[in-house]
């Protein structure tokens, strides 16, 4: 018990300094703790206890609580405003990716179907922790390609699910076909998810609400922990892996208002896991075999990150630029963190051979220590080599410009709002990240400039301190709030007027001192009953 003590005291003193020192060369911390547990196992000798089941199902409990947060952030609601991306691009991209790989592996390298399947679909997947971190750090995340790239990762994390069932499976009905397997896996999860959201739904949407409703955080917190436990434990039992249950009662809980409080109270428990899984990884690990084939593991990583480019440029050039077809391409073309669980798995199943196993690790590991040093320079490298047509944005008109209203979003809402402003007689100015937007207000006879406003420098060209008003006509919801937040730390008395069309946008934007939030649904109501109400004058006059 002592010796289990200084172990766990160790990993964690450990694991903060070689994070503090991974984050300012700017490594990812994933990779932090992939190497504490390594420098653990060769310090104290534990390369026996890096097998333990024990081990293994706290560092499991990591991606329960991994697959969680993400079920937080696909609602059903965002699956559909970005199913082109989730849907189209991320089907195409996965699937087209794992049968490439698999050809190679099974018929240019002569690995066996099953271990050949093991591999395309892990390779198939990029790493969600470290693309969508610096996406969101960087603000990336609302441009073009920061949205192809977000959604793809949304669906490769929706597929995980079916490939973890597949894999457990695999490993109990070895001695059946695959259609079999594939058959009963798909009949199974449909029957788990429909228990889950059918009945799991009433009952979370009531324990969430009623210890709100006391008012005390940690029963709060408990009432969490209770949900996301026993739906991953409901799931074990009807034999898929935990992760179904945890993914699926996170998107029931991302339909609910307590979504957000969720979010942030669960974070430190998921973080501290998931560093408890990637440790158990790096306990796996044999130095020795790393330097031995150091060699190959490079050269079998440039041939992934190649091919893996390749494809997604593919893929997303049939529906967009080559410039933000190839941004999207570089920044998915690493393998992601699913990769480990995935190869531990189907290792501890018998579909993976262990040396096999620990080879392929090795690569996924050196292709996530890789990626936080190019990602940052993706956007510049790509501008260097592809010039887009753009619109070509002076702002110095813009310079004398005062009591002008800026209209931020040359949509649908912005068009009618640039018309009702025109024939108001109002001085105003269209602001759009879209170049096709900014194009089409340009042909309107309109005054439109290409920016992003949540840029500070953006703003000062817009003369946001002198403006009478910023009407925000967006459609998404988080560019929506970061533009706002932007706005009011750059100005705090600017009048801000937003657009919503949901009950929790509009809870979240309401955090802010915004001036006035329209809620579309609202103002049609309104309208509508004016419209009768005036009928019916109408109508008595006539009588």
């Amino acid at each position: 018990m002592e010796n289990t003590l200084i172990y766990i005291i160790m990993a964690l003193g450990i694991s903060i300094v070689v994070n503090i020192f991974l984050k300012k060369i700017g490594i990812s911390q994933i990779i932090g703790y992939i190497l504490t547990g390594t420098i653990i196992v060769y310090a104290f000798d534990l390369r026996d206890a890096s097998h333990s089941h024990e081990l293994e199902l706290v560092g499991e409990f990591g991606i329960v609580f991994l697959m969680f947060t993400i079920g937080l952030e696909i609602s059903l609601a965002k699956m559909n405003s970005m199913r082109k991306e989730i849907f189209g691009n991320g089907i195409l991209q996965v699937g087209i990716t794992s049968a490439v790989f698999y050809a190679i592996v099974h018929y240019l390298l002569e690995i066996d179907s099953t271990s050949s399947l093991m591999i395309a679909l892990a390779f198939s997947l990029s790493s969600t922790a470290v693309v969508l971190s610096y996406l969101k750090s960087s603000k990336e995340i609302h441009r073009p390609y920061g949205q192809k790239a977000t959604g793809i990762l949304i669906f490769q994390d929706i597929a995980v699910i079916p490939i973890l069932i597949l894999i457990g499976f695999l490993t109990t009905e070895g001695d059946q076909s695959v259609g079999t397997i594939l058959w009963h896996t798909f009949s199974s999860a449909v029957i788990v998810v429909g228990l889950l959201f059918i009945v799991g739904k009433r009952v979370v949407s009531w324990l969430l609400h009623f210890s709100a409703s006391s008012e005390l955080d940690e029963l709060f917190m408990g009432s969490v922990l209770f949900i996301v436990i026993g739906a991953s434990l409901f799931a074990s039992l009807m034999g898929f892996t935990y992760s179904l249950g945890a993914f699926v009662v996170g998107m029931i809980i991302a339909e609910t208002k307590y979504h957000h409080k969720v979010e942030a109270d669960i974070a430190p428990f998921k973080d501290i896991l998931l560093g408890t899984f990637f440790i158990t990884v790096g306990m796996k690990i044999d130095v020795d075999f790393f330097l031995g084939h150091i060699g190959t593991i490079v050269l079998l990583f440039a041939a992934v990150f190649v091919l893996k480019t390749i494809i997604t440029f593919i893929v997303v050039k049939l529906s967009s630029s080559s410039s933000k077809a190839l941004k999207t391409a570089l920044s998915l073309s690493q393998v992601g963190e699913f990769s480990f669980v995935i190869f531990a798995l189907a290792t501890s199943g018998g579909l993976l051979d262990e040396q096999l196993s620990m080879f392929l690790v090795l690569i996924v590991i050196f292709s996530m220590m890789i990626t936080p040093f190019f990602i940052s320079r993706i956007s510049p490298f790509v501008n260097r080599f592809i010039r887009e047509k753009v619109v070509q944005t002076d702002f110095s008109t813009i310079a004398g410009k005062e009591n002008h209203v800026i209209v931020c979003g040359y949509g649908v809402v912005g068009k009618f709002v640039a018309q009702e402003l025109e024939d108001m007689g109002a001085n105003y100015i269209v602001i759009d990240n879209s170049n096709k937007n900014v194009i089409k207000a340009l042909k309107h006879g309109r005054e439109a400039y290409l920016g992003d406003a949540s840029k500070t420098s953006i703003l000062d060209a817009i003369n946001i301190d002198k403006a009478a008003a910023i009407i925000i006509t967006l459609d998404n919801a988080e560019k929506k709030y970061t533009i706002c937040e932007a706005v009011l730390a750059h100005s705090k008395d600017a009048n801000v007027i937003v657009k919503v069309t949901s009950l929790q946008e509009q809870a979240k934007l309401a955090m802010l001192p915004i001036t006035s939030i329209v809620d579309g649904k609202v103002e049609v109501a309104r309208v509508l009953v004016e419209r009768m109400v005036s009928c019916q004058l109408k109508s008595l006059k006539q009588s």
